[in-house]
């Protein structure tokens, strides 16, 4: 096999290694990583997030989250003041549970 032979068959796998990374490897990747990200924004950006109770009545009442006032439901009696973290966003209202529990 000539020299110029071998250059050329190099210069090919290369190329199509070249291609098989940037097609196949990196979109792959991205998927992966995209996957793994926590929401940023929306109603599901609020899952995970410490608010503070403004108003409560039963297991229905008002918390102040992200610089706005939301409704919100839990399963325990909270008070004004307690510290409580979104479990789930149900339309316009959060689930959420004390901190302290």
């Amino acid at each position: 096999m000539s020299i110029f032979l071998k250059i050329i068959v190099g210069i090919i796998l290369v190329y199509l290694l070249f291609e098989i990374f940037e097609h196949a490897i990196i979109p792959l990747a991205w998927l992966i990583l995209k996957k793994k990200r926590k929401h940023v924004t929306g109603p599901l950006g609020l899952v995970g997030e410490i608010g503070e109770v403004r108003e409560w009545d039963g297991n229905e009442g008002r918390i102040f989250v992200h610089g706005s006032i939301w409704a919100a439901t839990s399963d325990n009696p909270l008070t004004p003041g307690d510290k409580a973290e979104v479990l789930d966003v149900e339309g316009l209202v959060l689930k959420i549970k004390s901190i302290t529990d």
